[in-house]
C-alpha cells in the first residue's frame, strides 16, 4: 500500500479562492471589505517573510491590508495603545499580532488585549474557551486547516480514534477540541505518555503536532490511517553535500518518518508542501468570518469550523 498525498498547496488555493469569491460578494451586495491588520514588532527574518506573505495573500483575495511594523524596543504600554487603536477601528476585522515578540514584552497580556471578535489567531483565552465549550469561536489557524483536509479527505469523522501527538495551545490542544466536536474519540499524547507507540496504532486519524522530527514511524501508523503532520523541522542533510562556507546542507521535515508511514497509511500530509500551506489561508478565511460576524451577516460556507 502506498498512501494517498494529501497536497496541500492545491488545497490552500481552493480555500483562498472561496475566501476571494466571498469577498467579492460582501463588496457588491453589502459594500463591505474585509480588512486584515497585522502587527510585526521587531526584525525577525521568518517573522517578516511571514508578514509579507500575509500581506500579499490578503490583498490578492480582495482585502484591506494595513500593516503596522514596530521596533524591536518598543514599549509595551505603545504596543498595547495600537492594539487599542486597532481594536476601535471598524475597518479592522482581524488583528494578528506576529510571534514571537520582542523579550521585554508579555506575550500573553498582548494577545488577551486584542478584541476576541478579531482575535483571527485564535489565542485570544475567551476564544479558547468558547472552543473548550463548544461555542462560536475564532479557531486557531492550523488546527482549523488540520480540521477542513480531514473534511474533504474523509467526509464525516463521526466515531473515528483520533491521536494528536503534541500539546500546545496553538496546535495540539485546540485540534483536539475540533476533532470531539466533529465527534471523534480523541486522545491527547505527549512526551511521557505510556506506550505511545501502540496508542498510535490505534488511530484511524493521526496528528503529529509534537516539534520532533520523523519521531512517528512508520511501524507506529495503523494501516489505511489518515496522518497529518504538522510539524516543520529543520534538519542536516549530509546527502545533499555542503554548503560553499563548508557547513551541511539542511532540508525540512515533519515529526513523521514520511518514507516509511507512506507505506502504511491510507493518506498522509507531505512536509513541505501539507499543513504549511493552509495556515495562512485559513487567516483570510478566520478574517472574512470575523467580518461577517461583525455584521451580523451569515458566514462563509466551508471556511469556518
Amino acid at each position: 500500500m502506498t498512501a494517498q498525498i494529501i497536497d496541500g498547496k492545491a488545497f490552500a488555493e481552493t480555500v483562498r479562492e472561496k475566501v476571494a469569491a466571498h469577498v467579492a460578494r460582501l463588496k457588491e451586495v453589502h459594500n463591505i471589505t474585509p480588512g486584515l491588520a497585522v502587527v510585526l514588532v521587531g526584525e525577525d527574518p521568518a517573522s517578516q517573510v511571514y508578514v509579507r506573505n500575509k500581506g500579499k495573500q490578503t490583498v490578492e483575495c480582495g482585502m484591506n491590508s494595513y500593516e503596522h511594523k514596530l521596533s524591536a524596543d518598543t514599549s509595551e504600554a505603545d504596543l498595547l495603545a495600537l492594539i487599542e487603536q486597532l481594536n476601535a477601528d471598524p475597518a479592522v476585522h482581524g488583528i494578528l499580532v506576529q510571534l514571537p515578540l520582542p523579550d521585554h514584552l508579555d506575550s500573553d497580556l498582548v494577545i488577551n488585549s486584542i478584541d476576541p471578535a478579531k482575535d483571527v489567531d485564535g489565542f485570544h483565552i475567551s476564544n479558547v474557551g468558547l472552543l473548550g465549550t463548544g461555542q462560536k469561536s475564532m479557531v486557531p489557524c492550523t488546527p482549523l486547516g488540520c480540521l477542513m483536509m480531514l473534511r474533504d479527505q474523509l467526509g464525516s469523522l463521526s466515531g473515528l480514534n483520533a491521536v494528536v501527538v503534541g500539546r500546545s495551545n496553538i496546535v495540539g490542544k485546540p485540534m483536539a477540541q475540533l476533532l470531539l466536536r466533529d465527534s471523534c474519540t480523541v486522545t491527547i499524547a505527549h512526551s511521557r505518555t505510556k506506550d505511545i507507540e501502540e496508542v498510535c496504532r490505534r488511530a484511524d486519524i493521526l496528528v503529529a503536532a509534537v516539534g520532533r522530527p520523523e519521531m512517528i514511524k512508520g511501524s507506529w501508523v495503523k494501516p489505511g490511517a489518515t496522518v497529518i503532520d504538522v510539524g516543520i523541522n529543520r534538519v542536516e542533510a549530509p546527502e545533499k553535500g555542503l554548503r560553499e562556507d563548508g557547513t551541511v546542507k539542511t532540508k525540512l521535515v515533519g515529526d513523521v518518518e514520511f518514507d516509511t508511514a507512506v507505506e502504511v497509511a491510507g493518506a498522509i500530509t507531505p512536509v513541505p508542501g501539507g499543513v504549511g500551506p493552509m495556515t495562512i489561508a485559513c487567516l483570510l478565511a478566520n478574517t472574512v468570518t470575523a467580518a461577517c460576524r461583525a455584521h451580523e451577516l451569515p458566514e462563509p460556507d466551508g471556511l469556518t469550523a
